[in-house]
């Protein structure tokens, strides 16, 4: 299917990451993710997308974190999905919303035992004396569930955005790139072309 006659945002994705996933050489699902701080000003950063739906693309992460913190202020996020051995990328916005309690707790139980612990131990986005004291709260932490399953903490969850703007753009020559963007109004998808 070409660009050109996608007709479902969601389908068009699912098509452009798996081609993605078969030829980047590390982190097909590596996204930049923006938020909105307490003082107006975006903020960015790289984060792994976990899954995607008709409902929307989810991420997990430390709720007591900078973005979570934002989040919770302004729930709102822009991904940008940038796969340079395809010249493309996706552009994504839309409003912010928990997972449910059920999603994030089977998507924390598939991760790995280290990344269990290191959830518990690492205070996201805080000042950090030393790194010692990091390794110290690990060791508290492998000590408190050794030998049990690991659960997962009350500060993290998954956040899902879910879009009202998807743009697709694939890379031309002389810069005579193509952008197909879907706006979402009242639930129903529109399609536009527009100039590169």
């Amino acid at each position: 299917m070409s660009l050109a006659d996608a007709t479902d945002p969601f389908v068009q994705f699912q098509t452009w990451f798996a081609e993605a996933e078969a030829t980047e050489v590390n982190d097909a699902n590596a996204m930049s993710v923006a938020t909105v701080g307490e003082n107006g000003r975006p903020s960015l950063r790289i984060l792994l997308l976990k899954g995607f739906d008709q409902r929307g693309f989810a991420f997990f992460t430390n709720m007591q974190s900078r973005k979570g913190d934002q989040l919770a202020a302004n729930a709102v996020a822009a991904l940008t999905f940038h796969w340079k051995s395809l010249r493309r990328q996706v552009r994504i916005e839309g409003l912010v919303e928990l997972v449910t309690p059920q999603e994030a707790d089977e998507y924390f139980a598939s991760r790995p035992r280290g990344s269990q612990i290191g959830a518990w131990a690492s205070q996201q986005s805080r000042p950090l004396d030393k790194r010692e004291t990091l390794e110290a709260a690990i060791r508290e932490v492998e000590a408190r569930y050794e030998g049990q399953p690991v659960p997962r903490p009350p500060h993290w969850s998954g956040y899902r955005v879910v879009p009202d703007y998807i743009e697709f753009w694939q890379d031309r020559e002389f810069r005579l790139h193509d952008r197909i963007v879907f706006t979402r109004t009242n639930g129903e998808w529109a399609k536009q072309r527009f100039y590169p």
